[in-house]
């Protein structure tokens, strides 16, 4: 999947000489939650729809992670379009302090609200810097945390935990398996990823079997 992160798809040239070559390999895509949240902070539901609808989108992000919206709202949006879109959401917060706060039922509780909401996937927020949602503000992976959600009963295929260095990777395939749902990862970096995910690279040499040819 690639993702237009946060509001960049409207400012993107050539955005749909881009999403027809996405289309053409059979990659889909989607736009960042915070173009959601911008549309939706001006009371643009439907113009925010016309436009994914103009690209053709399959797949959309809802999100609440900067604006003053609870997740019950979110979850109100997510069900709006579970029926014409498969529907990515995100849980936590863009400012550290706010993410911090939130405990590891608050989590639990927001991520299967929004599953049950329509959901068909529920992304873990890191930010690009990994200093907030599931990580501290000094890049520290709350490991607390990812453990409640672990055994939470929670399906993990739903989850994506947004991992956008390797010290995250590394911690997050090791702790979950190498088929564990990662994003937020940079295009330059997805060779690299997937060397860690099959053991060809040297911090998970000794974890895995040698893929097949």
């Amino acid at each position: 999947m690639i993702k237009l992160g946060w509001g960049t798809s409207l400012v993107t040239d050539d955005l749909k000489y881009k999403i027809d070559a996405l289309r053409e390999a059979n990659v889909d895509y989607y736009f960042g939650g915070t173009l959601f949240e911008k549309y939706i902070s001006q009371n643009q539901f439907d113009e925010w729809r016309r436009f994914c609808d103009r690209y053709s989108c399959r797949y959309v992000e809802i999100s609440n992670g900067t604006i003053p919206m609870s997740n019950s709202e979110k979850a109100e949006y997510i069900a709006r379009v579970a029926s014409d879109y498969v529907v990515y959401s995100e849980v936590g917060y863009k400012d550290s302090g706010r993410s911090e706060e939130m405990g590891p039922q608050l989590w639990i509780d927001y991520i299967s609200e929004d599953l049950a909401a329509g959901a068909r996937m529920v992304i873990t927020e890191a930010r690009e810097s990994g200093r907030s949602g599931i990580c501290r503000p000094n890049g520290e992976l709350r490991t607390g945390l990812i453990e409640e959600i672990a055994h939470s009963g929670l399906d993990l295929g739903k989850l994506l935990f947004e991992a956008p260095n390797k010290d995250l990777q590394l911690l997050l395939l090791r702790r979950f398996g190498p088929q564990v749902n990662l994003g937020n990862i940079a295009t330059s970096d997805i060779v690299a990823l997937e060397t860690l995910r099959l053991g060809l690279r040297g911090d998970t040499l000794l974890d895995w079997d040698v893929p097949d040819a």
